[in-house]
């Protein structure tokens, strides 16, 4: 099938059926196109739905009539035909690519004899011939009816303007074309070397604001009006500098397409005039430099300002209030205002006047210390407008002017003096401040008082000044860190006795407070919005506050009351105390013991055993044999000396026993204060025995194991020298692992049994399990059932001998640990792999199965197909002999 021509997709086949066909398209616009003598034309021309090399070669032929004329080709340079190479070798008529599927036929200064059809064409690359291989237009040239002009026929204008002044500009601008044509009209500004669009009018009569123009344009400053004659009025109000430069009018003729789209045709333009804006000078100052007043005179500043704006205007002038010179208006505050219309903001004791036209006068009354500052004022020139508003050319601000405000200082003396002082520690002290020859001291003055502490030192460091509370104007009371504890415990009261004293009460003096105290008495003065300023500081000479004092000594004096006793019997000592230079000392004790390093209970080697404070109550510290809770006791013989007895010694208490002693002295509000610490002779405590001697060590047949299996591990006690009965001896035994090669974790119990047969065990995370039993008098078997891979580690065991003496008393020796033992878990290979290949191959086994079923019935029933065997004759043939 071959599908020629452009039209119809629809083709009927060689069986009466209809089909579908798709090939090459050149498509060049809809004509016809409209077009201005003189003016450059541009027609393109592309193709689309081809075979063959991406860039493609174009044909261009005109006729006015019938025949075609060749014009240009690009791939051909003979193609062009005579009467066109001229025009051609000069660049008027040219080819212009725009992509590799398309060109555009460029021809420039078209006159009425290029008025025709042209047609574009494309040679094939195609394998087959499909689609349309050219494309004409029609062309209708027209001839230029199109004016343009300024007011008057004058080329150009200058003007001259002052900034917000207002003014207008007009052109003319008129088309006789034969075609029913619009005018886009455009005023366009010239600042620098790029025309910039101000406002247009468009071929669709619409206004459109250029850019920067669009709140100029909906404010109406900027208009476009269509007066008589076919001008266009440009007006301009509020001129500023923005708006200085040349000015033009650019008027477009429009045309509608045959596909109903807007075509611009040609274009011109204008220059209508040049304007100047020229800004208004302004100039604003204060006509004194820096002042210097007292408090509750009055400033008078006067704000001059000149212009050399002529015609109507008015002035606006703010005041304003800075604390710095570099302060912006926006943090500045505002005094007062006059506004054009001359109308003054109100305001109790500034004023501002109108002295001139020129010179505005503000006054301020009774001025403050808080007036200190600086001044300046604004000013800004109004004009009015066409419309009846006014508009702000130009605004300028003064250079700051100093003000110092000289305050009123009341004149006063302070005395400190010492009404009680403390002979002794923990006496009262009271301090007066007193305010003596005050002078000028009127109803806006008020005094407060701030305290400050100076440690005595005898050397020649710089102490630092502490301060211990002061009072802000409203006599709200602020404390430092050194008496804010205790002055809310009540230790320490701060007061106003009455309008002219104020008052440091010590209750309890300690030997910390002493050192030198002084008071600074502040005045402060009211300004008049209420508020209050500091205004003068006075410092009172400093007090000192000392006692001699001698240095607390302490004595402690531990004695045995039974040189010989034997295990079994009670220990029994006194500790007897003596001091000096502590005022009704009361004491509390503390008796602790000093075990011999190889006890495995203690490794720090001291331990704190029982405690009397000196309210007399008793207290276990670390006592922990549960055995003898009431097996130790501290109780006070006389005011200095003190008994310690422990009942039923075992052989385990061994050590050196010692009183730490502390003497406490009454402190304000009923507390003790701490005064000194003393340690008392050490006594010791050594049983002398030939009994047997203990050793431990742990064995284990088979410390490699497989996960799952059964550990057996064997605590072992060997006794050596004096021989036992098995039932003058028991042992205490705990398991212990540490879960490492190199014994650098904390040991973890596993089990423990005691001498009464008792088995604990600790919490477990896994699945493994322990059992502890004795086996014999001196063996002790732990087992580890279902053993993991986390019950691998150093494992040892700790042995408590008990041994009963003759007398029929247990006594407890020291703790012997055993060396440890590795305890290594393997992996069961075989058996951690044998389910998963099991599972594995029976898998295996039901997929091969199912795809041999799968591909059995798929042969059989779904890819089964019927041949039919061609019928043919059969007949015999005959024999030789017959025929």
């Amino acid at each position: 099938m071959v599908c020629l021509g452009a039209p119809a997709p629809v083709r009927l086949n060689v069986n009466g059926k209809y089909s579908f066909c798709r090939g090459r398209v050149v498509r060049v616009p809809k004509g016809p196109l409209i077009r201005v003598m003189g003016t450059e034309v541009v027609i393109p021309c592309n193709v689309s739905d081809y075979d063959g090399p991406s860039e493609q070669n174009f044909d261009w032929e005109f006729s006015r009539e019938t025949d075609f004329v060749r014009i240009v080709s690009t791939w051909d340079s003979t193609f062009t035909s005579e009467e066109y190479q001229k025009r051609v070798g000069n660049g008027d008529i040219k080819l212009r690519r725009s992509s590799n599927d398309a060109v555009e036929l460029v021809i420039r200064n078209i006159q009425p004899t290029d008025q025709g059809r042209y047609k574009c064409s494309t040679p094939s690359t195609d394998a087959t011939v499909q689609g349309n291989y050219d494309a004409e237009v029609q062309v209708k040239v027209i001839s230029d009816g199109l004016s343009v002009s300024g007011s008057k026929a004058r080329s150009s204008v200058s003007l001259r303007l002052s900034e917000g002044d207002s003014f207008k500009l007009r052109c003319s601008a008129i088309t006789t074309s034969p075609e029913h044509t619009h005018l886009h009209v455009t005023w366009q500004i010239k600042g620098g070397s790029t025309w910039r669009d101000i406002l247009s009018l468009t071929h669709e009569g619409k206004f459109h604001p250029g850019p920067g123009y669009e709140e100029r344009y909906r404010n109406g400053d900027i208009r476009l009006d269509t007066g008589a004659n076919d001008t266009y009025r440009l007006s301009v109000s509020q001129a500023s500098s923005v708006d200085g430069g040349a000015y033009r009018c650019l008027v477009s003729e429009w045309v509608r397409g045959a596909d109903s789209s807007w075509q611009k045709i040609q274009e011109k333009s204008v220059e209508i005039a040049s304007v100047a804006i020229q800004r208004t000078a302004l100039g604003v100052v204060i006509s004194t430099s820096n002042v210097s007043v007292t408090e509750r005179d009055s400033l008078d500043l006067t704000c001059n300002i000149t212009t050399d704006r002529s015609g109507i205007f008015q002035a606006e002038v703010l005041w304003y209030f800075s604390a710095s010179p570099d302060d912006t208006l926006s943090d500045a505050q505002v005094l007062l205002s006059v506004d054009r219309d001359s109308v003054v903001s109100d305001s109790t004791l500034i004023s501002l006047s109108h002295v001139d036209r020129n010179s505005y006068r503000l006054l301020v009354r009774e001025v403050d210390v808080e007036d200190s500052g600086y001044y300046f004022c604004q000013a800004a020139v109004w004009v009015p407008l066409h419309n009846g508003s006014w508009h702000k050319v130009v605004e300028r601000t003064s250079a700051p002017v100093s003000v110092v405000v000289t305050a009123l200082e009341p004149d006063y003396e302070v005395f400190l003096n010492a009404s009680k002082t403390p002979k002794f520690s923990d006496d009262p002290t009271e301090l007066n401040c007193r305010i003596t020859n005050a002078q000028d001291t009127e109803a806006n003055i008020r005094f407060t008082v701030s305290w400050y502490y100076r440690q005595r030192l005898r050397s020649d460091d710089v102490v630092t000044v502490e301060l211990l509370a002061t009072m802000d104007a409203d006599w709200t009371l602020l404390l430092g860190d050194r008496s804010r504890e205790r002055t809310q415990n009540g230790e320490i009261i701060f007061s106003k006795k009455t309008a002219d004293i104020f008052s440091l009460r010590i209750q309890w003096t300690s030997e910390s407070d002493r050192g030198d105290y002084f008071c600074v008495i502040s005045a402060w003065s009211r300004h008049r919005n209420n508020s209050w300023v500091k205004s003068k500081d006075v410092t009172s000479a400093s007090v000192s506050i000392f006692w001699a004092t001698q240095d607390y000594t302490l004595t402690v004096e531990a004695v045995k009351l039974k040189p010989f006793f034997v295990a079994g019997h009670t220990f029994e000592m006194t500790c007897k105390v003596s001091s000096k230079n502590i005022k009704t000392p009361r004491y509390s004790v503390l008796i602790t013991a000093e075990k011999p390093l190889t006890d495995q209970s203690n490794p720090n080697g001291t331990t704190r055993i029982i405690s009397l404070n000196q309210d007399s109550v008793v207290r276990l510290e670390d006592w922990t044999d549960q055995t003898r809770v009431d097996g130790v006791v501290l109780e006070k013989v006389q005011e200095n000396e003190f008994r310690y007895r422990m009942y039923q010694t075992q052989i385990s208490d061994a050590g050196l026993y010692r009183c730490v002693v502390t003497a406490w002295s009454p402190g304000g509000g009923g507390m003790w204060r701490e005064a000194v610490n003393g340690l008392s002779n050490p006594i010791q405590i050594d049983f002398q025995t030939s009994g047997p001697v203990f050793n431990v060590s742990v064995h284990s047949d088979n410390p490699t194991i497989y996960q799952g299996e059964l550990a057996d591990l064997l605590c072992i006690v060997t006794m050596e020298g004096m021989a036992l009965e098995p039932d003058d001896m028991s042992f205490d035994v705990s398991w212990f692992a540490v879960r490492s090669f190199a014994l650098d974790r904390e040991p973890v119990l596993l089990a423990s049994l005691d001498r009464r047969g008792i088995v604990m065990q600790s919490r477990r995370n896994g699945s493994s399990d322990l059992s502890l039993e004795r086996i014999s008098p001196l063996e002790f078997r732990l087992r580890v059932h279902g053993c993991e891979d986390h019950d691998f580690g150093n494992h040892y065991c700790v042995v408590t001998p008990w041994v009963r003496s003759a007398t029929g008393v247990w006594q407890r020796e020291s703790d012997i640990k055993a060396k440890p033992i590795f305890l290594s878990v393997k992996m069961d290979v075989l058996n951690a792999f044998k389910y998963p290949l099991l599972i594995g191959i029976g898998l295996a086994t039901v997929i091969g199965l199912l795809s041999c079923l799968i591909g059995y019935c798929s042969s059989r029933w779904c890819c089964k197909k019927e041949v039919q065997e061609t019928r043919r004759e059969r007949r015999r043939l005959m024999s030789m002999e017959m025929d």
